[in-house]
């Protein structure tokens, strides 16, 4: 698979992941003590850092979306 998420839509889906992880597990809110939220949020957030670390992202595949210039 060729890299298709350029470097503005890696920094956000980064910056999203953390967030999701962090609400999930740290933040203490109410709305994550049942566990669909906080491992929904969790699993939401592992796949936005991955598809940050690896510039990959399946769906833009599907679509033929790409967000980077280089590619």
């Amino acid at each position: 698979m060729t890299a298709n998420v350029g470097t503005i839509d890696r920094i956000l889906r980064a910056a999203l992941g953390a967030v999701l992880l962090y609400l999930a597990f740290l933040s203490g809110l109410p709305l994550f003590d049942g566990s669909l939220f906080k491992y929904g949020a969790a699993l939401i957030g592992v796949v936005m850092l991955a598809t940050s670390t690896l510039k990959i992202c399946p769906i833009y595949s599907i679509l033929g979306l790409k967000t980077c210039r280089e590619c």
